[in-house]
């Protein structure tokens, strides 16, 4: 039998590459006629095994109250990351502002991120993806002039963002792990995906990168 994923085979080999995206749709956790045969049977074959199976069940469900507190306790970490490049944010444009004159669209970029002060699973990514865009437009302010590296107070700030950026990406790999584990545990058979299905969860959207920042990844740096 010929191997069924050939990489000999330039038919099945794609040269000019393949983008891929999150795809933002929940899939709910369902059970069908044969679960609750399942448990059925359980209960026939006598009280013992119904009431394991019950204990179990109530053991899936305080398994995910506490794996959504984890989600949520990963989600606030990135909003308290993100709340504090706002504030380096505005004091970096603050410093930036007196030395040159700063594109205005930066100035927009702030009052957007201003306008997400408060932080939700709806607004996150938007606030990051602002959040970008003022400090890529600080960057090139901070490269164009020579005398803003002199700047003390504005280098300790441009160092403190290159901190907190790879503290974001860090929470982001914590948050969408956790996300990833509640995705597979609600269709995982029996037991959590029975719990699962008769409280409604469905799968959670893990973190996703804008189409702006996506085409900055793919800009000419050097």
């Amino acid at each position: 039998m010929a191997n069924q994923l050939d990489e000999m085979s330039p038919e099945l080999v794609n040269e000019e590459g393949r983008n891929i995206n999150v795809i933002e749709k929940k899939l709910a956790a369902e059970v069908g006629v044969g679960s609750f045969i399942f448990e059925l049977c359980l209960w026939l074959l006598g009280i013992i095994p119904g009431l394991i199976f019950l204990f179990m069940k109530i053991s899936a469900r305080n398994y995910f109250d506490a794996l959504q507190q984890k989600i949520q306790h990963n989600a606030s970490q990135i909003d308290n990351y993100l709340e504090q490049r706002v504030q380096i944010l505005k004091n970096a444009v603050a410093i930036v502002e007196k030395a040159v004159e700063l594109d205005k669209d930066v100035m927009k970029s702030v009052a957007a991120v201003r306008s997400g002060a408060s932080l939700t699973d709806a607004n996150r990514n938007e606030v990051a993806s602002n959040l970008e865009s003022a400090m890529g437009k600080i960057n090139v302010a901070f490269e164009a002039y020579p005398e803003l590296k002199s700047h003390r107070s504005l280098a300790d700030a441009m160092q403190q963002n290159s901190y907190l950026q790879r503290e974001i990406t860090a929470s982001r790999e914590l948050y969408n792990d956790t996300v990833l584990k509640w995705n597979a545990d609600i269709f995982r058979w029996p037991t959590k995906n029975i719990v699962a299905a008769r409280s409604g969860f469905t799968t959670r959207i893990p973190f996703t990168a804008s189409k702006e920042i996506k085409d900055q990844a793919r800009a000419t740096f050097f």
